[in-house]
């Protein structure tokens, strides 16, 4: 980055303009772009708003914008790819226990994790829907012949004859 910077450098002394001049052009502090000159890129909370500068910058300057952009992009692949893993799980710890000490207020809602209740009104459908064709099939291996039933209640009434 140290590199870039110092070529902005160059460039924008060899076109003759002064960093406040540049600065006021480009709508960013004087001690942005010395930051940006000297390859400071830990002054700036956003990289992708840096990015965003530098490549305006380039153009301001008569620099191709893109070729900023990719040596910015390889720089940050270069720089990132040194993080280790435990350094990451380390931050992330870091964050779970800044989390953990935070007070909380009794005002303050807790949303809690939402219960998926789809598989259980699956698994009760289906449940029930086997309960209903056991009924069903029950009922059909141990019904009587209609015919059967008609005839045996004729049978089983009495005839009683009335005489006048």
């Amino acid at each position: 980055m140290k590199e870039l910077g110092q070529y902005f450098r160059d460039t924008r002394i060899r076109n003759g303009v002064s960093i406040e001049e540049a600065a006021e052009d480009n709508e960013l502090s004087a001690s942005q772009l010395e930051n940006i000159e000297q390859g400071n890129i830990k002054a700036f909370k956003d990289v992708y708003k840096l990015k965003e500068y530098m490549k305006n910058y380039a153009k301001y300057l008569g620099i191709n914008p893109t070729e900023v952009a990719e040596e910015f992009n390889d720089f940050l692949f270069e720089h990132t790819s040194k993080i280790s893993i435990e350094d990451i799980l380390e931050a992330k710890k870091k964050i779970e226990e800044k989390d953990e000490k935070k007070i909380k207020s009794p005002y303050t809602k807790e949303y809690k994790e939402k219960i998926n209740f789809k598989p259980y009104i699956y698994a009760v459908c289906i449940l029930l829907g086997i309960i209903l064709l056991i009924i069903l099939i029950k009922n059909i291996v141990h019904k009587e012949p209609i015919k059967k039933q008609v005839l045996s209640g004729y049978l089983e009434e009495e005839v009683y004859e009335f005489t006048y």
